[in-house]
């Protein structure tokens, strides 16, 4: 009876903080977050761009570990208002084959194919008549996705990752898998919540794995301090942790994950039978009886968005401006970041980020947010400005490499919600970049 009673109290305290989650703290936390929502004034980008929104590390039905097909993307891109989508398809048999993807527009949304290869190499935009082949030497890999039109990324930059390549064009400064994958105490921590919470409040169960990617903002301030990395936001959706069971046509209680596959299969018999009817109810053949979805492809692709600035909503615009910096990373799940803008200009011209001004005295930096914020500038990787409100204007002492942050107050501690990539204040008299490098 004691030991009864002591694994109750054990769950008891388990579930509390997925109590006090439900009761109080979302609830209070959505309340913020939909007052924000409601007073946005975007900025609008300078003239002659348009910012687009976009997905980037998506997979698709043509990975091992996925089973979303393309025409559902599709749908999630326009449930959701993203304008484009990079993928990172897994290879087959070992191949990254670009003929296998959707490319172009589709119903307004743009495609564009990519792969997710070995050492983190994730090349977009290859040539479809190009097959790669995941066993390559990676000096030989890395020539052919330049030579075949594409750009080349690296995923996951938690892992090692060869940083000298000449051919490595950006990286991700933040991954979910890799934010959930440093979760400790994941299932205790996690679990309680999904079960309570995730039907009301998805979007703030996902955001309890958010760490600020710290180690990759490091390591990023520090490869532009010598070489040119852009910055992605990498959603990495796969629509595969989640639990499904059947009752099968051969007399069977099947248990799959949503990759798929199987973890378990249990035969029918009185007792089986008895219990899967009183959790499920009537058993059929064929009938899924149940199906738990932790990171449906809607929500994974709100998570994080990779903002761009281009001239239009093509492949090489969009892939330019991707490869140049011209953009910033928002976490829209929170607030929509869309018209976040920021900017230098001096008497030599203005430079959006991922792009070069010349410096001179009179360099200004300044800057929009949709909603009330905190803005940090940062020079070479440090805090150089500080400011809270909806704009930005400050003026600069000296060359640099120089990003902002920006966040959120919410529940009285500030949240990450914007990178944007840096503007490159360059000594002397070099030309402004304003198109490609």
């Amino acid at each position: 009876m004691y030991s009864f009673l002591g694994l109750w109290i054990c769950v008891g305290l388990w579930f509390t903080p997925a109590v006090y989650h439900r009761v109080y703290l979302f609830p209070r936390i959505k309340s913020e977050l939909n007052v924000l929502r409601s007073t946005l004034t975007p900025g609008q980008p300078p003239t002659g761009w348009k910012e687009f929104k976009g997905v980037v590390h998506s997979h698709s039905h043509l990975s091992h570990d996925c089973e979303v097909p393309f025409e559902e993307i599709l749908r999630v891109l326009q449930r959701t208002g993203r304008d484009f989508i990079c993928m990172s398809d897994h290879c087959v048999n070992g191949l990254a084959d670009f003929s296998l993807q959707w490319r172009g527009l589709h119903e307004g949304k743009l495609f564009i194919p990519g792969f997710e290869m070995r050492r983190g190499f994730m090349p977009f935009g290859v040539a479809s008549n190009v097959v790669l082949t995941n066993s390559e030497a990676d000096v030989l890999l890395a020539q052919q996705i330049a030579s075949g039109g594409g750009v080349l990324f690296y995923a996951h930059p938690e892992e090692p990752r060869d940083w000298d390549r000449a051919e490595l064009v950006g990286m991700e400064i933040y991954n979910t898998h890799a934010d959930f994958k440093d979760e400790r105490w994941a299932l205790l921590n996690i679990v309680p919540d999904v079960l309570l919470n995730l039907d009301r409040y998805p979007d703030l169960v996902l955001r309890t794995i958010f760490d600020r990617p710290t180690s990759n903002l490091v390591k990023w301030d520090a490869l532009n301090r010598s070489r040119h990395i852009s910055g992605v936001g990498g959603n990495d959706c796969h629509q595969n942790a989640g639990l499904r069971i059947w009752c099968t046509t051969t007399n069977t209680i099947r248990i799959e994950d949503t990759s798929p596959k199987t973890l378990s299969e249990l035969r029918l018999n009185l007792i089986t039978r008895l219990v899967a009817s009183s959790l499920f109810g009537k058993l059929e053949p064929g009938k899924k009886l149940f199906q738990l979805q932790l990171d449906p492809y809607d929500l994974m692709v709100q998570h994080v968005t990779t903002h761009v600035w281009a001239h239009a909503l093509t492949e090489q615009e969009i892939l330019d401006s991707l490869r140049i910096g011209r953009g910033f990373v928002g976490f829209d799940l929170l607030v929509d970041s869309t018209g976040f803008v920021w900017f230098a200009e001096n008497t030599a011209g203005m430079a959006l980020p991922g792009e070069n001004l010349p410096f001179d005295a009179k360099t200004q930096f300044r800057g929009h947010s949709p909603c009330h914020c905190r803005i940090t500038i940062l020079k070479d990787g440090a805090p150089v400005h500080q400011t809270e409100g909806e704009s930005l204007a400050w003026q600069a002492s000296e060359p640099g490499i120089y990003r902002v942050e920006a966040e959120l107050k919410l529940i009285g501690k500030w949240t990450p919600w914007v990178y944007s990539n840096p503007i490159r204040l360059t000594p002397g008299a070099t030309r402004p970049q304003t198109d490609r490098p």
